[in-house]
């Protein structure tokens, strides 16, 4: 364990790593000085995924980790910026961040806000359930998807809180759940399975760009947020990366705009695919090559 991380892990003891539901309403909002709200990438990709709508507002808050609550009947999701900032450090992921704010945002959407209660066994396990689906449909691995609870939780359940083996089951759950969807639809599209031992086929290669239709995330693209470059055979001057989002970014005059996401696949030799309506076919090797579904070889990651 290398210096960061035993800083990050005492931080994180300090914190005291029991994020949940609150059971009583929220005091008066000036004991938690709510702050700026989160940033709206990691909320909006976790909107876009379940399809809903916001009926809650994320705010940073001088709480001691994050939670879900509600206050003179509004929803918030409340998160200690410092505790997020900890534990990413700490699993050297920012993906433990997303969790634990899309398990919070699982609290609110399964109703368990709506009970004074508190946290309890049954609604842990659910939230960690969505917080693992969602994770898996952003395009984060099992282990990412985990990576919090498996530093946050204890091995024995509490009064509140179940164990870290039933915890990591739960969201294990979930992003099976998801990935199973991801591949039938994935199947769904394809016009002949994929084997281990024959490259895709039968699909053309394709790199539409519908400006009217892309997803303008901002005017430039922050350099801490490129995760590769991508590089393609047919269009080597243009710049197009992936981000720690595992979105495929296109950078224009507008600015840069998502169009596509690397999601997984069952299969050895293409591990990876894009998730596009602009890219059809395009699958992704171990060592970072592009091929279509000839097989043929049209991109890498540099």
């Amino acid at each position: 364990m290398n210096c960061l991380k035993k800083i990050s892990l005492a931080l994180l003891l300090a914190l005291t790593p029991f994020f949940g539901v609150m059971a009583e309403a929220l005091p008066a909002p000036e004991r938690y000085t709510f702050a700026k709200a989160a940033p709206r990438d990691v909320i909006g990709e976790i909107i876009d995924v379940i399809g809903l709508k916001p009926r809650f507002e994320v705010r940073a808050a001088n709480i001691e980790n994050a939670a879900a609550v509600i206050y003179n009947g509004k929803r918030y999701i409340l998160y200690n910026e410092h505790f997020l900032d900890a534990i990413n450090n700490a699993v050297h992921t920012d993906w433990a961040g997303v969790s634990i704010l899309a398990h919070e945002i699982g609290h609110h959407l399964n109703g368990h806000t709506l009970s004074r209660q508190g946290s309890n066994h049954a609604d842990e396990l659910e939230a960690d359930e969505f917080s693992g689906f969602v994770l898996r449909k952003m395009g984060a691995g099992l282990e990412e998807a985990q990576a919090a609870i498996k530093v946050l939780s204890d091995e024995r359940s509490s009064a509140t809180h179940p164990g870290r083996s039933y915890r990591l089951a739960a969201i294990s759950k979930g992003w099976d759940n998801a990935d199973a969807q991801l591949v039938a639809s994935m199947n769904g599209h394809r016009e002949q399975p994929i084997t281990s031992s024959q490259p895709p086929r039968h699909a053309r290669e394709q790199l539409r760009q519908q400006p009217a239709r892309a997803n303008t995330i901002s005017q430039g693209l922050d350099s801490r947020l490129v995760l590769r470059k991508v590089v393609f055979n047919n269009a080597p001057a243009e710049q197009f990366f992936l981000t720690t989002r595992l979105q495929l970014v296109h950078m224009t005059e507008r600015g840069a705009r998502i169009i596509g996401k690397l999601a997984r696949t069952n299969n050895r030799d293409y591990p990876f695919y894009f998730e596009s309506e602009y890219l059809q076919g395009l699958f992704v090797t171990e060592s970072g090559v592009l091929v279509n579904q000839r097989g043929q070889r049209v991109g890498h990651f540099s």
